[in-house]
This record gives C-alpha cells, structure tokens and sequence, in this order.
C-alpha cells in the first residue's frame, strides 16, 4: 500500500509510520520541515507542505497534488494541541489548523488524476460534548460547545472527499495512552511524587486508548473497505475520572486520597477545564462490529504496559 499523512512527526503519526514501514508499505509524509521528518522517520518521502500555500489563487498546492498520484490512501492527523489555554487568539488557530487543512487536502485529492480511495481523517471524543454517564455510540449528535463544533467542522471537511468517490473514515480518539507523549506523562509527575488527584467529583467519565489501539484502528481503517463513517477510538472498558485516577496511582505505586476541586480547575484553566470536567462514556461499538480486537481492553493492563510496571 502507498500512504500519504500529514502529521506524520506526531506522538500516534510517527507510531503509524513505523508500523506502515514494518509491514512494507510505501509512504509520503507532508510536512513543514521535510528535512527534520525525513531524519525523525527514516525510509519515507518527505514532501514540503505548509498549509495556507498555493499555485495559482484558488487552485490546490502542486506539491500537495504530487504526493497524492497515485496514493491508495491518505492519514489526516494534523492539528495544533488542544491542550492549551482556550483564549480568543488560539481559537481559530486551533480550528483552522484541523479544519482549513482538511479542506485543502481534500481540495488536493479531487485535483489529483490518480487520486487515493480512501481518507482517514482524525476526529475527538469531544464531537459529542458532556454527556453524563449515557454510552455514546457513533449515531450520537454533536455538541455544540468548542470542542463539539471544532470536531464536526473537521469531519465535514473531511467528508467532503465523499464526492469525489473517496472513502473516508472518521476516527474519533479519546485520551491516548503512551509513554513518549500525550496527556499521561503530564499527569502522571505529580502522581510520581505523590500528589495525584481525581479532577472534580471524579464521576466524570474518561475515553482512552493505549496508542497501540489507537494505531491498530488506522490500520484496520485503512486495510478493510467495511470502515467508513465515524469510528470510536476509546477502549472497551469505561473507566470515571477517579478510576483511572486511581489506575494511574497503582501502576506508579503511589496513593491517590483527594480531589483537585472543580472550581480550582475552572479557575486555572477556563474553558478548557472541559477537557478534564467533561464526561464522555464512549463506546467502541462500530470498531468491534467490524471486527477490530483491542490489544488493550482494560485500564489496569493498559497502564502497567505504558507505564512500565
């Protein structure tokens, strides 16, 4: 297969390409600093791509439509960090970096003669906002706060291929688990000098997934023509605020006794104390009925795995 990403440098990008390589396949990476990409990943081609740039006004970037001839596929994982301070300059930033390169990717693909058949593009949990602890399979709507609305704007952009006869899936990712990046090494310092915490009442639900799953999805998504549509991207076992809270303080073999208050965390972080208050009981229901199996189904196991216990 020949494959086409864009954030390829990326903590679940470059895990894909090692895994694309490993089987043999052929890739192209699109980035900023093809250079840099190209010493990071090794046996790839690495085109030069910014997102903004241009041939003619209006028509696709050249160098973008190159790498996409005669493509089976293309990965869509670009995105500025939503982990970040949600003020009013970062916003649009955050949305245009997933939402307006999306679009000129896809804008790309219909300019290619041989273009790929297939786009899977990245999504988030968040697409379906603070839901309690109802399990959110892929039929539920979309939310309509920032992060609700920053997902759907990105999946109809990408789903815009659809019209030129591609198919697109769209993977939908909870919180993933690695050792090299993400969220987890964050958290977990104060958990190694004891001083983790639950995030509120701690009833919140959490969607996860060990990256290995993460990357094990693209791949099915890729290789099985069954996928199509929005994919949930969390593991099997739902797991509060609390329990993964106190899953992460048995991996690291250190307590976890009392909660970081909801109203500290809105106090420091704003709006985007959502990412932590927010509950979200998602379910993997269409990446099972299609026959994907979870390296990592449970909590405990996930984190010993990443967490080197």
């Amino acid at each position: 297969m020949q494959v086409t990403i864009t954030g390829a440098t990326g903590l679940v990008g470059s895990r894909l390409v090692a895994r694309l390589q490993a089987r043999g396949d052929r890739v192209t990476v699109l980035s900023r600093d093809a250079a840099k990409a190209k010493a990071a990943l090794g046996d790839v081609e690495a085109v030069s791509w910014s997102p903004g740039s241009a041939g003619a006004p209006g028509a696709p970037d050249p160098a973008l439509v190159a790498a996409l001839e005669g493509r089976d596929a293309v990965v869509n994982l670009a995105g500025e960090p939503v982990f970040q301070r949600w003020t009013a300059a970062a916003k649009p930033r955050i949305k245009a970096s997933r939402v307006e390169t999306t679009k000129q990717l896809v804008a790309a693909i219909a300019a290619a003669q041989d273009r790929p058949g297939t786009l899977v593009s990245g999504s988030a949990t968040g697409y379906y906002g603070d839901t309690g602890d109802t399990v959110v399979t892929e039929e539920h709507p979309a939310a309509t706060d920032f992060l609700g609305d920053l997902a759907s704007s990105w999946e109809a952009a990408a789903r815009g291929a659809e019209t030129h006869d591609v198919r697109v899936v769209l993977v939908r990712t909870g919180m993933v688990l690695a050792p090299e990046g993400g969220a987890l090494p964050v958290m977990a310092k104060p958990f190694k000098l004891g001083l983790g915490s639950w995030m509120g009442d701690g009833k919140q639900y959490v969607p996860w997934i060990h990256v290995d799953d993460e990357v094990g999805i693209i791949l099915a998504a890729l290789d099985h023509p069954t996928f199509s549509g929005p994919v949930n991207a969390a593991a099997p076992e739902a797991a509060t605020n609390k329990a993964y809270s106190k899953a992460v303080g048995a991996a690291l073999h250190r307590p976890v006794l009392v909660p970081a208050p909801a109203f500290v965390l809105r106090t420091v972080l704003g709006e985007m104390s959502a990412l932590v208050l927010d509950s979200s009981r998602t379910s993997p229901g269409r990446a099972e009925e299609l026959g994907y199996r979870f390296d990592h189904p449970g909590l405990h196991g996930a984190l010993d795995d990443v967490l080197g216990s």
